[in-house]
């Protein structure tokens, strides 16, 4: 899941800040562990860092990620695992955790089917039933809009099969729109900050 490529689609926030103000509309908790998938350099990862017990930054792209370590020492960061790995392929974790990520748009929707243990075969999606699998309790994703609209519960668009996978399980909801100079490069198509969280049983 290499994101360096030129023509793959991941646009990395600009500023700290407005990673902080993010995370400020999420129910990010002192005692969680995050997943960071995509992490970049470090923007998000930085502001989870600050504000969780610990964080996974996937980052499959060795030279980033040298780049994502050397900003984690310079801030004097401990509670941050980096992880050099295709995130399909790695060991999600066996205790409870959060998502909190800027993906590549391009892997949204295969992100979204890891996370859920669920496949997609033929067009049709189903669950993989794997033992012992975990899902996180709160899903927070920067998307493209048309994606997020899919993912949600609404009367004026359509709600695709994996959002309705999505919905048996949790409440979702676009928190916020952004724009394209939060980005760089600034994305061509809209794009929200999305919201799934797990209903408690």
């Amino acid at each position: 899941m290499s994101t360096r490529n030129p023509q793959l689609s991941q646009h990395f926030l600009r500023s700290p800040r407005l990673a902080l103000k993010l995370i400020g509309h999420s129910n990010l908790k002192k005692r969680d562990l995050v997943l960071d998938i995509g992490a970049g350099s470090g923007v998000i990862t930085v502001a989870l860092a600050k504000r969780v017990r610990e964080v996974w930054a996937i980052e499959p792209d060795h030279a980033t990620a040298v780049k994502l370590r050397a900003n984690l020492q310079k801030y004097q960061i401990n509670n941050v695992r980096v992880i050099e790995q295709d995130f399909l392929q790695i060991k999600l974790p066996t205790e409870p955790y959060k998502v909190f990520a800027n993906p590549p748009f391009h892997l949204s929707a295969q992100i979204l089917y890891r996370l859920l243990n669920l496949e997609n075969q033929n067009g049709q999606i189903i669950s993989k039933n794997t033992p012992q699998a975990i899902k996180p309790t709160a899903i927070y994703l920067i998307l493209q809009k048309q994606l997020a609209l899919k993912l949600i519960p609404t009367d004026r668009h359509y709600t695709s099969q994996l959002g309705r996978h999505i919905l048996q399980d949790y409440d979702t909801r676009i928190r916020l729109p952004l724009r394209p100079t939060d980005f760089t490069p600034p994305p061509a198509v809209p794009t929200v900050f999305y919201e799934a969280k797990l209903r408690q049983t």
